[in-house]
């Protein structure tokens, strides 16, 4: 968190209106695609959680990839994901409550049919215990392959599958964890 606060103050430092430079245009670009991609997913509506859900998945994916740089990654803790997972369950029911008012949003559980309430509210605890359990699986399964194959070939094997674990399924599980969290929330605002 640290080193992404000072990222943050560092690059943000002198930004301009005119003739901005490369680093400012880079940035401005990068956060344009993720809210871009956020309203196209959650909708005009989930308009306001969208700096929530850029910072999940700009901390998930620092998270994730510093590993890289021989730090445990913080999603590699069970409290981390849960915590995640939790905070991300607030939103996603506060936002379909928010939006449909407390009596439509109560009702929304009968739907499709009022026989099947229990299983719509089992639904609330399923959901963050998804979310938490899929974060942390993977990147804990792949911290476990990495240790073995560091332990079998020390020197040449674990270059690409490091590469592999720590880049790319990294930032798989930050694109999976968010995505369901906007999915989610598009769905109880509806």
């Amino acid at each position: 968190m640290a080193v992404l606060t000072i990222l943050s103050v560092i690059l943000v430092r002198n930004l301009k209106v005119e003739k901005p430079g490369k680093i400012q245009l880079a940035l401005e670009s990068f956060i344009g695609f993720l809210n871009d991609f956020f309203l196209d997913t959650i909708g005009k509506d989930g308009k306001p959680y969208i700096p929530y859900l850029i910072s999940v998945a700009l901390y998930i994916g620092a998270a994730n990839l510093i590993g890289l740089f021989g730090f445990k990654p913080p999603t590699k803790d069970l409290n981390v994901t849960a915590a995640l997972a939790l905070m991300s369950l607030v939103l996603i029911y506060y936002s379909g409550l928010r939006k449909k008012g407390p009596k439509k949003f109560l009702l929304g559980f009968a739907e499709p049919m009022p026989i099947i309430a229990p299983i719509n509210i089992m639904e609330i605890a399923i959901r963050p215990v998804s979310l938490c359990m899929r974060l942390f699986g993977n990147v804990i399964g792949a911290f476990v392959i990495m240790e073995l194959l560091k332990m079998l070939m020390p020197a040449v094997l674990p270059v690409p599958f490091s590469l592999y674990f720590d880049v790319f399924d990294g930032l798989i599980q930050t694109y999976v964890f968010v995505f369901l969290t906007s999915l989610f929330m598009k769905e109880q605002m509806e």
